[in-house]
């Protein structure tokens, strides 16, 4: 299949495993990507992702340096880190670097999640496209509340928290996503999630977690945080407009 015959006018019918497969078939070595990188990855990832769906085979540093907002410099080095070499006068091959980013960020790994209470934020979540675009399947909710038990959430069963150890020996759970609001279950629940074999936790409650096992990766999401960053940002964008302002005369000439 050619590379323009995979996309139909401006609603392209691709298919992003079919890519993630054949770029990777040519560099099936997975090279080493410093932190710093792959906190930055995700953001490539969206990008490369619209421009795939435009149609887009190829793009520059520069073009995407516009697009990101970022400089080309930084986009060139961090692409560098994992064999992106763009080529002058020629640009970055779009599919490669998808497929790529893909791989690093284990967005073809089927993963399988399940999210720990079915109140507003994980009723929000499982609502969202967010995990399936990502390559993530969400099997189950788990609550303690009998109003939420046994009402599914966009066909997503939910399960009573007493069973989520026998959901996990008969299921492929890898992840776990906690959005208790109760503070005090968030490491009971940790550590029985531990005991269940799972990988991954991503922790949306503000409480950090000290787990028995050190092969789990978790990944903490303050949301305060966020919005106090935001404020500060506010504050400073404030600051600087008051010293663009210039300053008037508040005595009034006499004639």
């Amino acid at each position: 299949m050619s590379e323009q015959s995979k996309f139909t006018g401006n609603s392209p019918l691709w298919n992003e495993e079919e890519i993630l497969s054949e770029e990777l078939e040519k560099d099936n070595v997975k090279p080493y990507v410093s932190a710093a990188v792959v906190k930055r990855l995700p953001r490539y990832f969206r990008y490369l992702r619209e421009l795939l769906r435009q149609g887009r085979m190829r793009i520059s540093s520069g073009e995407l340096s516009s697009l990101m907002n970022v400089t080309a410099s930084q986009i060139r080095q961090d692409l560098n880190c994992f064999g992106g070499f763009g080529q002058q006068g020629y640009g970055y091959n779009v599919n490669y670097l998808f497929a790529k980013i893909c791989d690093i960020l284990g967005v073809g790994s089927g993963y399988h999640a399940i999210i720990i209470d079915a109140g507003d934020l994980g009723r929000a979540l499982a609502k969202t496209g967010m995990f399936e675009k990502r390559g993530v399947d969400i099997l189950a909710l788990f609550d303690q509340n009998p109003e939420n038990i046994g009402r599914p959430i966009q066909d997503i069963p939910v399960y009573n928290l007493d069973t989520l150890e026998d959901f996990c020996a008969k299921n492929p759970v890898d992840i776990a996503v906690l959005t208790l609001p109760q503070k005090e279950m968030v490491r009971p629940i940790a550590q029985r999630l531990s005991q269940c074999g799972i990988l991954g936790i991503w922790n949306y409650t503000g409480v950090e977690l000290k787990l028995d096992r050190e092969d789990i990766a978790v990944e903490s999401t303050h949301l305060g945080d966020f919005l106090m960053i935001l404020n500060f940002k506010i504050g400073q964008k404030q600051e600087k407009s008051e010293e663009t302002i210039p300053e008037t005369n508040s005595e009034e000439s006499e004639d």
